[in-house]
């Protein structure tokens, strides 16, 4: 149920969402972007074109239809999952795979969007728990190299790097110490831009990529050429969206229960279908693919403000945003040992949610426990060792090499062998006073 808000208050509303979200938003292809030696006006339009394809992703999944949107004040992202297999699928088969395999991964969530209920049956929290783990675990590595400099640069581990991203780090948890509401909802944002200072008067930073930059530009299909279609990249991207939609469907429920609104079957459908043409706009644009943000649904609880028109406003400040290439730019300059600082609190924090998902599971059953042990052991160990795949065949070799997706699929796997063949009728988790898991809300309204 949605409360009026004065028109005076709907735009600092969602510049308050733009600004939760956007760390989030811009690290992802800051991210993928340096890891596949991208040029600084490829990067610049890569950030550009993220944040505007988050406004129009975000206004399709608000504005429900009768085939679209699944109603919520909802805002949607670039999605970290996506950060490891876009890396290791660019650096095997070239950017032009890695928009072939976003584009017929989105369209095959679009397609068989009503069906994803019955698919969720295969994500208990045992299996949702131990992904959400391996995904914070094998994106560590990434923030820690970050921290120390970023790969390959002369300066990596030096002092300064040191200071810079542990100094942002510190920021960041001071901040969430000692103030509450909006300032601790934007501590990243504010780590990364007070590093970024300090950079600058280290002589770190370099503006040339922000003077250079236009103030105006429109988006185009295929930026990096056209794409190709290959099948380990598009399987690998299959099972990433599988885990969005995953993670996607406890961001719709929570929300659903803020808004006093029961999501049907069919809204459901809806919101998976959104998804789906979300992350295709992803490939045509040489963006990303996106879900919904679960940062913002604490903005909405804790403001009490469920309008959607809130959102509409934070769409389209996205979209201006993703327009003007110099403020995209200003992203780009951001150093890689501030970017470590802040992205080590952020993937530990999905570190903390997977382990968070995980406590809800009954670890007395001895098959839980093989499950979540072996698959975080082999999701690590792919990330770590990658080498240990190196005699298979490039088409299994580019999935099983990536460790959330190495991780992912030992989860439900195992979880389908011990849980889900056996006879004996597995004891649903118990329901506390103070909540209980999405995933479990998730399965009991859509089965």
């Amino acid at each position: 149920m949605e409360n009026k808000v004065s028109g005076g208050k709907i735009f600092s509303l969602g510049l308050q969402h733009v600004l939760a979200m956007y760390a989030g938003a811009i690290l992802v292809p800051l991210l993928v972007g340096r890891a596949l030696n991208l040029t600084t006006e490829q990067l610049s339009y890569l950030v550009a074109i993220d944040l505007l394809t988050c406004g129009i992703a975000t206004l399709l999944q608000a504005w429900k239809t009768k085939y679209l949107g699944i109603g919520l004040p909802v805002m949607l992202g670039s999605s970290f999952v996506a950060i490891t297999p876009m890396i290791g699928i660019g650096n095997q088969y070239g950017l032009a795979s890695v928009y072939g395999a976003i584009i017929a991964a989105g369209l095959f969530v679009a397609i068989f969007a009503g069906l994803f209920g019955k698919i969720i049956k295969l994500f208990p929290p045992v299996v949702t728990g131990t992904v959400v783990t391996v995904i914070g675990l094998s994106l560590v590595p990434t923030g820690i190299r970050n921290m120390a400099g970023g790969a390959n640069n002369d300066d990596f581990g030096s002092l300064q790097n040191f200071l810079l991203s542990f100094g942002v780090l510190a920021l960041i948890l001071l901040i969430n110490r000692f103030f509450t509401g909006f300032m601790r909802s934007l501590s990243v944002l504010i780590g990364i831009i007070a590093g970024t200072l300090a950079a600058a008067m280290l002589g770190k930073v370099n503006l040339s990529a922000v003077m250079e930059a236009s103030w105006f530009h429109l988006p185009q299909f295929f930026a990096f050429g056209l794409p190709e279609f290959k099948i380990a990249p598009i399987l690998t991207m299959i099972i990433v969206c599988m885990v969005i939609i995953v993670e996607s469907t406890g961001v719709f429920l929570a929300l659903g229960r803020v808004c006093d609104q029961k999501l049907t079957p069919q809204d459901m459908t809806r919101g998976y279908r959104t998804e789906g043409i979300a992350i295709m706009l992803g490939g045509l644009f040489n963006a990303f693919p996106y879900n919904t943000f679960a940062q913002n649904v604490g903005l909405v609880e804790l403001s009490r403000v469920k309008t959607r028109n809130v959102i509409f406003m934070a769409s389209g400040i996205l979209m201006v945003l993703g327009l003007v290439p110099k403020i995209a730019a200003l992203a780009t300059i951001i150093p890689p040992a501030v970017l470590g600082g802040a992205t080590v609190v952020l993937f530990g924090m999905v570190i903390a949610s997977g382990i968070r998902m995980l406590t809800e599971v009954d670890f007395k059953d001895q098959r839980n426990l093989l499950v979540v042990a072996c698959s975080i052991s082999l999701g690590i160990g792919a990330t770590v060792v990658p080498e240990l795949f190196a005699g298979l065949p490039a088409s299994l070799r580019i999935i099983v090499s990536d460790g959330t997706i190495t991780g992912s699929l030992s989860a439900i796997v195992l979880n389908v062998f011990f849980n889900m063949t056996s006879r004996r009728k597995v004891e649903a988790a118990p329901v506390h006073s103070h909540g209980i898991s999405e995933t479990t809300v998730a399965r009991e309204q859509i089965s």
